[in-house]
């Protein structure tokens, strides 16, 4: 790992010295204010600066800057959702995954979604809003925004999102509740795809060319796709809590006169990097991550030809030839001890946003909860393992996997604990997840539900985030708690922390407006508190 530091050279990188004069020194009130040194005409000239504005928040939803991609996510969220563990004891093994929260840490993906990609959209916006010749622009901009700026609601709780770029008298800008964000979301959405439906079968523009860094842009249809995949994705976030709104908005997306869902394989949304893949550096160049005690236990217990498309076999005496995970928030005196459990393959040059599989496991919960125009819960089950299979070039394998009745996820043994047996998830623990792979319908709804979100986990891997929101929002997949927790007893070891602090920039230069944010979250800025969507009672 290298030292991460949220550093005058980090906030110089925002865009490139193209498109980002503003200092470097200056607080997250001036980035905030002030979006960049380009004027609107510049800005325009042949679209090479608001498409390098968009490519620069399409890399930024994810970051593809390793050193915030590790501590924002790898370090967090790829842990907190049962994907991969650190086998180096970070801060003398006192860090997120201990929950002894690394402010250092837990800041970067705030910084880099407000500098990265908050800043330049608004830039955007402000450029296309009234320009009929940009409106498809205009539409992209606020998808990307969405893409982004949930992922950080989804990760503290209320956000600056309607008020950005609005500072009061006393210069604070203020916060929307996650309700309220949500709300902003969906009305974000509204105007895209609108946009979207009407230039359907259209020539794309010359600047939608220049920017897309997902689809080339040949048309419009797999944007305003991924846009209502992306509604009936926060949907289904809100379903516990507010189940009248996430059913309006789950039927808006499931809509066929909207434009549909992502469906093929075609029409996963990978966006392509400027760099390597973070992850292969740090999997293979830094060997600081591996493959998670969660993940040993599913796949190898699923018998999942996935398995060996992802993730290589141990190299330790001790495991050798065996996938073999880590179970994350263990006691770890040094890196040796796991440095040759299973690593990552390496991944493509591109970073993964949403797979078609995703919007099938969507629709199959949206069945579940009987929203018209879902469809079937038992094929769209189905289907989502189909598409997942496909992406790995598995589709001969997929129907003996379907109809797999027997296999469940495999106790978690780890012979190389400090302490003989600390670290194990036996038979018959509650830890230990039972569900099998075919579809049975005389399950439970729960049941039923737990299935489909462990399938999904499996397909969406390896985003981090999204599998850290499920399982708080859902309780699903069933995800290994901690064994050392040094929180101090502000977050639970079971079912784990929910949320991450805000950043002590906020509290130094934005502090009566974060102090509000606080007070709409309910509890304390700690990763104890929930959010608003993570609902204790999550029946059916």
């Amino acid at each position: 790992m290298k030292k991460h530091i949220v550093s005058k050279a980090l906030i110089g990188l925002a865009l490139s010295s193209l498109l980002w004069t503003s200092s470097c020194t200056k607080d997250f009130m001036d980035i905030n204010t002030n979006p960049g040194g380009v004027t609107d005409e510049e800005a325009m000239g042949d679209f090479a600066l608001v498409a390098a504005f968009l490519q620069q928040t399409q890399r930024s939803i994810i970051p593809e800057v390793v050193g915030e991609y590790q501590v924002a996510i790898n370090l967090a969220s790829d842990a907190y959702g049962g994907y991969l563990a650190a086998e180096a004891p970070f801060v003398g093994n006192a860090n997120n995954l201990t929950y002894a929260l690394v402010p250092g840490w837990y800041s970067a993906q705030w910084v880099d979604r407000y500098i990265r990609a908050m800043n330049p959209i608004y830039r955007v916006e402000q450029i296309s809003r009234a320009d009929e010749n940009l409106k498809d622009i205009f539409a992209f901009a606020k998808i990307l925004k969405v893409s982004a700026m949930h992922r950080t609601s989804d990760k503290v709780g209320p956000i600056i999102y309607s008020k950005y770029n609005q500072p009061d008298a006393q210069d604070q800008i203020g916060y929307d509740s996650q309700e309220d964000a949500y709300k902003f979301f969906f009305t974000d959405l509204d105007s895209a795809t609108t946009i979207l439906k009407e230039l359907k079968g259209k020539e794309v523009s010359a600047a939608m060319k220049k920017s897309d860094l997902a689809y080339s842009s040949n048309n419009y249809d797999r944007w305003l796709r991924f846009a209502n995949t992306l509604r009936l994705r926060l949907a289904l976030r809100i379903a516990y809590k507010n189940a009248a709104m996430a059913k309006t908005e789950g039927e808006k997306s499931l809509d066929p006169a909207n434009g549909g869902l992502l469906e093929a394989t075609a029409d996963n949304c990978f966006i392509t990097l400027s760099t390597d893949h973070p992850l292969n550096i740090i999997s293979s160049s830094w060997s600081d991550t591996r493959m998670s005690a969660n993940m040993e236990s599913f796949l190898t217990g699923f018998n999942d030809p996935r398995l060996p498309k992802l993730f290589a076999k141990a190299t330790d005496p001790a495991v050798k030839d065996q996938y073999k995970g880590i179970r994350a928030g263990i006691d770890i005196d040094a890196k040796s001890r796991y440095d040759n459990y299973s690593k990552l393959l390496p991944q493509q040059n591109k970073m993964q946003l949403m797979v078609a599989a995703e919007s099938w496991f969507l629709k199959a919960e949206a069945a579940l909860r009987g929203w018209n125009n879902a469809g079937d819960a038992k094929t769209n089950y189905e289907t989502g393992i189909s598409r997942s299979f496909e992406m790995y070039g598995l589709a001969a394998q997929v129907d003996a996997y379907k109809n797999n009745a027997s296999n469940k996820a495999k106790p978690y043994v780890d012979p190389k604990a400090i302490k003989a047996g600390q670290n194990d998830v036996p038979a018959g623990s509650p830890q230990l997840s039972t569900i099998t792979i075919r579809w049975e319908e005389a399950d439970s709804k729960d049941r039923k539900l737990e299935r489909i979100v462990t399938q999904k986990w499996i397909a969406m891997f390896p985003d981090g985030d999204e599998a850290w929101a499920e399982y708080r929002r859902s309780g699903y997949p069933l995800v290994f708690p901690v064994v050392v927790n040094y929180s101090g007893g502000t977050i639970p070891t079971n079912p784990g922390i929910r949320r991450m602090p805000y950043p002590e920039r906020e509290y130094n230069s934005n502090s009566s407006a974060v102090a509000e944010a606080v007070k709409m979250l309910g509890g304390a800025d700690n990763g104890g508190t929930r959010l608003w969507w993570d609902v204790e009672n999550k029946k059916l």
